[in-house]
């Protein structure tokens, strides 16, 4: 992919069609960089399934998410298609309870309903 617009749309389907994605370097289960591993251990403890894009995979991916959002770093959260933040936001909201909150009200389903970490 190298087309912007087409790279722009695959982004928007991806976030349209998965509850949660995280655009992250590396996945899941081999997180590539400690940004990346902590909003993958904060989604795990809340017990909530997420659909992993490894940025590292694709050049135009890893640069694409970011002109998509103007949003210069990774990794990049998403739920219900809206960017929640990256790591430093997303750590701030799961210490407040915030994240769980979103996950709930959002309707997502997941397994640990507890409010604290």
């Amino acid at each position: 992919m190298t087309d912007q617009t087409a790279i722009h749309d695959w982004i928007r389907k991806t976030i349209a069609t998965n509850d949660v994605v995280l655009f992250m370097k590396g996945t899941s289960k081999f997180p590539q960089c400690g940004f990346s591993a902590q909003v993958t251990q904060m989604l795990n403890h809340l017990g909530v399934p997420f659909k992993d894009v490894n940025v590292l995979d694709d050049m135009s991916i890893r640069d694409g998410i970011k002109t998509f959002t103007n949003w210069p770093t990774i990794p990049q959260l998403y739920v219900k298609g809206e960017f929640v933040g990256g790591c430093d936001i997303v750590r701030e909201m799961f210490q407040e309870g915030e994240l769980h909150q979103l996950i709930h009200d959002k309707g997502i389903a997941h397994t640990n309903h507890s409010h604290h970490a």
